[in-house]
């Protein structure tokens, strides 16, 4: 069973080194995030910072693709990595593996190469206006959650690598992790289909200003896909029940995040390792597992860095993390159990509070309307962003037809490309 453990007041109990983990610098302009031009504003309501955020990129990317193949911008970027938290090398090696199963989750375990390759690969779309985006975008980043009424809510899932980017930069990716899904069989839709689907969900959740996915009124479709049978209680807590328990102690900042979000400050619990995701999948993950009035109920903290756009920009000082400022802002009904405690991200984990992956799709899906409400949750995000929508819109008016599916047939070659040289230097080396 591994170590079963009582609460307790840790925050006597960390160190002025712990304190610095914990630190969130506030948000700054750097190489990316250009000079103020336009009148795209974004207020931080954490910081009280206000960030001026342009129609143009102006940055230069350092580590660009030209200047490295994708074996040398792994090795760069978990060097990096390790420079800002302790990675489990176990994960990493089980990362470098997934990634050279099949594109897809290629596509989704090296966010730090697509911000390397993205100026080069669309430098049309890179040119778009700036917002706070979600960054890593994909089909699987949506799940579900409860809201504070305890209504079922749908929506973007992760936002782990929200920096300031082209607001191109998300419906490119989403559209391209489309391509790939259809190309992996996972989608019936055609690639033209798909992004027009996208886009049209896009760009009608701007004109109307957006609207969260509360699936207790209406969306009984995406109510079906939310609920199916392979999201199943009884196979949640199994899985659950599999973690590894911790063995040894934790850092009192993981434990004081996860202990943060229980209900009882003198409830036992089993801390357990918990291994997920792609993305972040090398990061440390710990998941308290407890009973609490008559059934199981589980918390997880995941250690969160910065943007992978810092490392392609070989940026120095203190850098920020943008995931609350995202949160607050957008169009949304909130989880109240996901926060940010210093840089650990907590959540409630439950069969129905956690992201929904192609698998456990229902085979009788709505792929259309699918993906127009992952475009309209995508706006739903955007809109976060002061005076968003009308410079927005201004630019799609002047983007010829198809340039979603044009731009996101580029990337996915390019995420291609990459991916075939992966596989052989694994096979090689």
């Amino acid at each position: 069973m591994g170590i079963v453990y009582p609460q307790e007041n840790l925050r006597a109990q960390r160190t002025a080194a712990e304190d610095a983990e914990n630190h969130c610098a506030p948000l700054c302009t750097f190489p990316g995030h250009p000079q103020p031009h336009g009148n795209l504003e974004l207020e931080n309501e954490a910081t009280g910072v206000f960030l001026a955020l342009t129609s143009h990129f102006q940055g230069t990317i350092v580590h660009s693709r030209t200047s490295m193949n994708i074996v040398k911008a792994t090795s760069r970027y978990e060097d990096w990595l390790k420079s800002h938290t302790t990675v489990v090398e176990a994960d990493l090696r089980l990362k470098h593996k997934r990634m050279a199963e099949a594109v897809f989750p290629f596509l989704r375990a090296t966010f730090y190469r697509w911000v390397q390759i993205w100026p080069d690969v669309c430098p049309a779309a890179n040119k778009a206006p700036q917002i706070l985006s979600v960054g890593d975008l994909h089909i699987e980043n949506f799940g579900t959650w409860r809201d504070v009424e305890g209504r079922l809510i749908w929506g973007v899932n992760d936002f782990d690598e929200a920096a300031t980017f082209p607001y191109t930069n998300d419906l490119v990716r989403l559209a391209s992790s489309a391509l790939l899904a259809i190309t992996d069989s996972h989608l019936a839709a055609s690639g033209k289909d798909a992004c027009a689907e996208i886009l049209d969900g896009y760009t009608k959740s701007l004109t109307e200003s957006g609207r969260p996915f509360v699936l207790e009124e209406g969306y009984k479709w995406l109510r079906l896909i939310a609920l199916n049978e392979l999201r199943d209680p009884d196979r949640f807590w199994t899985k659950m029940d599999t973690l590894p328990s911790v063995r040894g102690e934790i850092s009192p900042t993981a434990r004081e995040a996860v202990e943060h979000l229980l209900p009882d400050s003198h409830l036992q619990y089993r801390l357990a390792r918990r291994v997920a995701g792609l993305g972040s999948l090398g990061h440390q993950r710990f998941v308290a597992v407890a009973e609490f009035h008559g059934g199981r109920i589980a918390r997880e903290a995941k250690m969160l860095v910065p943007s992978s756009v810092y490392w392609a920009y070989d940026l120095p000082g203190p850098v920020e993390l943008w995931y609350q400022a995202v949160l607050s802002r957008a169009v949304r009904c909130p989880d109240p159990f996901v926060q940010l405690r210093g840089r650990w991200i907590v959540r409630r984990l439950s069969p129905h509070c956690s992201r929904i992956e192609l698998a456990v799709l229902p085979k009788n899906r709505d792929e259309c309307r699918l993906l127009f409400s992952m475009g309209w949750e995508t706006a739903n995000i955007h809109l976060g962003n002061r005076n968003a929508a009308r410079e927005i819109r201004k630019h799609l008016k002047n983007q010829k037809p198809n340039w979603l599916y044009a731009a996101a047939r580029e990337m996915v070659a390019a995420v291609n490309e990459d991916w075939q040289a992966w596989r052989k230097a694994r096979v090689d080396g």
